[in-house]
C-alpha cells in the first residue's frame, strides 16, 4: 500500500510538472486571458479532466505557481542570518538574486509583460517584511517611507527584468552590490 501511494504522488508530481511546463511556455508567448486550458492539455499530452483535477482554471495555475514560488523565497530566506543593521541587507538582496538565478526560466515568465502584477506586489511584500526600511520613521514620515520603499523595490524589479534578459551575466553578487549602491546612494555616486 505505501509503495502505490508513492508511485501515485510521483505521478501527480510528474503531471502538476508537465501542466506547469506547458502553462509557462504560452504565458511567454501571449497574456493570460489568451491561453486556453485545451491548449495547455494538448501540449502537456494529458487530458481536460486530468487539469481540472489539479486547477480550477488557468487563472487557479497561475496563481499556485505564484504561491509555490513565494512560499520557495520565503523558506529560502529563512536558511539565512541577515544583519538587521542594513536598511536593505546586502545578504538578503544577494540571496533573492541567487533564488531568481535558480529560477530563471519562471521569473523571467512572471516578471515580463504577460506576469502577474500580483506577483511583483508579493515579491515586495517579502522584501518588505525583511527590510528595516519600513521601520525608519525618524526624519520622513511613516507615508513618505512607503513611497520611497515602493520606488525601490520597483526599481529593483525592473533591474532584474534587465537582468534576466541579458542572460544573467553579471554575478549575483554585483548586482546585488548595484542595486544597493542605487537605493542608497543614487545616481550622483556612479
Amino acid at each position: 500500500m505505501y509503495i502505490e501511494i508513492k508511485k501515485t504522488d510521483r505521478r501527480i508530481r510528474y503531471t502538476k510538472m508537465v501542466i506547469k511546463e506547458s502553462f509557462i511556455k504560452f504565458l511567454k508567448q501571449k497574456p493570460i486571458s489568451k491561453i486556453s486550458v485545451k491548449e495547455i492539455c494538448d501540449d502537456a499530452d494529458i487530458n481536460r479532466a486530468t487539469f481540472y483535477a489539479h486547477y480550477l482554471d488557468q487563472y487557479d495555475l497561475l496563481y499556485q505557481i505564484e504561491n509555490e514560488i513565494i512560499n520557495d523565497i520565503n523558506e529560502y530566506l529563512k536558511n539565512y542570518e541577515f544583519k538587521v543593521k542594513n536598511v536593505m541587507p546586502f545578504e538578503m538582496t544577494e540571496k533573492i538574486l541567487e533564488y531568481v538565478k535558480k529560477n530563471a526560466d519562471i521569473f523571467d515568465t512572471l516578471l515580463n509583460l504577460n506576469g502577474d502584477i500580483n506577483f511583483q506586489n508579493e515579491l515586495t511584500k517579502i522584501i518588505a517584511q525583511h527590510s528595516s526600511l519600513m521601520n525608519k520613521t525618524d526624519s520622513v514620515s511613516k507615508e513618505d517611507v512607503e513611497y520611497i520603499f515602493h520606488f525601490l523595490t520597483t526599481g529593483s524589479v525592473g533591474i532584474i527584468q534587465k537582468w534576466l534578459k541579458d542572460g544573467m551575466k553579471k554575478p549575483s553578487k554585483e548586482l546585488a552590490q548595484l542595486i544597493l549602491k542605487m537605493a542608497f546612494e543614487g545616481q550622483s555616486s556612479f
